[in-house]
């Protein structure tokens, strides 16, 4: 009997096609997703399909129609809270999750925050708000952010054990949600453009970042993709 029939029985995700490549144990903490909208719904996607479990969710949103486009939800989540709704679909993927995840409303200065942090919010000088609180945590293991736009998007990742990490990631975010906004390209409704390609590329490549700081302790402080012209940039 070969390891995917033994995992199945036990009633465990079968992790056969990638646990070789990648023990979610190796992990070791929590991990906190902050924004549960495009970018934060496919990363938690991925990071459950490679076996992790320890998640704790954060956003106060509901799904709305114009989510099914770019995020990871369906028709019959709209106008449920976007938390709800993404354990769900998690839950389909792996229940094991059911006595691991974790759902918030909002982040604030008084959350508690450990292990490895996600940020995946729409807003910047949220973000901002969220690594200057942290940036002397000793619980926080690393950061990982990301940013779209309507073909490029980018990801930023710091190792909070070292101080230049961090202080290079909050170097690139200085400027408002004002300034943000202006650089973004919007519908004729003045809703922001996005499509699912520029999404799925960005979280995968944030992802695998992640991944590989948990297996070989190395890690890219910046990722620049546009799949839609073909570029990838790291740093």
């Amino acid at each position: 009997m070969g390891i995917s029939q033994n995992l199945w029985r036990r009633g465990k995700m079968d992790l056969s096609k990638s646990f070789e490549f990648f023990d979610p144990k190796m992990c070791g903490h929590r991990i906190h997703i902050i924004g549960c909208g495009a970018v934060g719904s496919t990363v938690a996607e991925l990071l459950v399909r490679a076996g992790i479990t320890k998640i704790s969710l954060y956003d106060s949103d509901i799904v709305e129609p114009h989510n099914i486009a770019n995020q990871i939800y369906t028709e019959q989540d709209i106008n449920i809270e976007k938390t709800h709704a993404l354990q769900s679909n998690l839950l389909r993927i792996n229940p094991d999750l059911s006595n691991e995840i974790e759902l918030h409303e909002n982040w604030s200065q008084s959350t508690s925050l450990f292990g490895y942090v996600f940020l995946c919010v729409d807003n910047i000088e949220l973000r901002r708000e969220i690594v200057s609180s942290n940036r002397f945590n000793p619980s926080i293991k690393a950061f990982f952010d990301f940013r779209i736009r309507l073909t490029d998007a980018q990801h930023y990742a710091a190792d909070t054990s070292i101080p230049k990490q961090v202080e290079q990631l909050l170097g690139t975010m200085q400027f408002s949600q004002e300034e943000s906004d202006k650089e973004t390209p919007v519908s004729a409704c003045n809703l922001p453009l996005s499509v699912a390609p520029t999404v799925r590329v960005i979280c995968s490549l944030g992802v695998a970042n992640f991944m590989n700081y948990i297996t070989r302790n190395l890690l890219k402080t910046m990722i620049l993709s546009d799949p839609f012209n073909y570029t990838l940039i790291t740093f």
